[in-house]
């Protein structure tokens, strides 16, 4: 039985856009606004100026939105879509040339409302890692000076980057111990839970639009085997299988792993 796969064919078959991100970036709407989580917690003045660096782009299955030695320019968070964090640069639909040094690794995934890259943008640093799209997203970016000027001027927003980064911290310990596991449904199961953090990604809310494919990236197995799993976790309570996507029913069990 076939499931999630009602944008399996759309996310395996990246396109080349006509232009450069960047060529391609616009004001954000209204409705994308309000899917800023940190953006109402500024006072007016902030708020405005916030408003008016803030750039949208769709980025196409496939796409690098930040490469490997790339400067950071920009603080990135998901309106929607679905990105990935890894050090390979390999495109989606398995071509591209493989990780510079290393083997290649998925660090995580990036569903709607997850803002992330706090840590290089503070730091001045190039990226160390690459984020692809999995699915056709729209991203929005924050300018690297505007980013510091709130940090020096809104406690509000200090509060919510030194959350990100206490929340990110444990994310990654988490991933560390999935990436042991040797049981596939309980891969699933934890990186599945990793995706549904109401802090990171307070976009998801109990339904993740995602495909098995998708996952698949993310987890590190097939498609079949994480058809497998998910069947699993259904069965066990966990999760609840709808179309073209998950719905946590027992966020706790998730966690735990079967």
């Amino acid at each position: 039985m076939e499931l999630l796969a009602t944008a399996a064919t759309a996310a395996t078959a990246a396109t080349k856009p006509a232009r450069p991100l960047y060529q391609r970036a616009r004001a954000p709407s209204a409705a994308e606004l309000a899917d800023i989580p940190w953006l109402h917690r500024l006072d007016p003045i902030e708020r405005q100026a916030a408003t008016r660096d803030l750039k949208v782009v769709q980025v196409a299955p496939g796409e690098l939105l930040c490469r490997i030695g790339r400067p950071a320019t920009f603080w990135f968070g998901v309106i929607d879509g679905l990105l990935k964090m890894s050090n390979d640069a390999a495109q989606v639909h398995g071509k591209g040339p493989r990780a510079a040094q290393g083997v290649p690794i998925t660090f995580t995934g990036m569903p709607p409302g997850g803002w992330f890259g706090e840590g290089t943008v503070i730091k001045r640093e190039v990226y160390r890692y690459n984020i692809q799209a999995l699915r056709k997203s729209v991203v929005a970016g924050l300018g690297v000076e505007t980013f510091h000027w709130l940090l020096e001027r809104s406690i509000p927003f200090n509060r919510f980057i030194t959350q990100q980064l206490n929340e990110r911290l444990g994310q990654f310990i988490a991933a560390r111990e999935i990436d042991r596991l040797t049981d596939a449904d309980a891969r699933v199961a934890r990186s599945l839970a990793a995706l549904f953090h109401p802090v990171l990604y307070p976009g998801v809310g109990t339904l993740l639009r995602i495909t098995q494919q998708e996952l698949g990236y993310l987890v590190g197995l097939s498609r079949q085997r994480v058809n497998e799993a998910l069947q699993t976790l259904q069965a066990r309570g966990c999760i609840r299988i709808e179309y073209g996507g998950v719905r946590v029913t027992d966020i706790d069990a998730l966690r735990r792993g079967p």
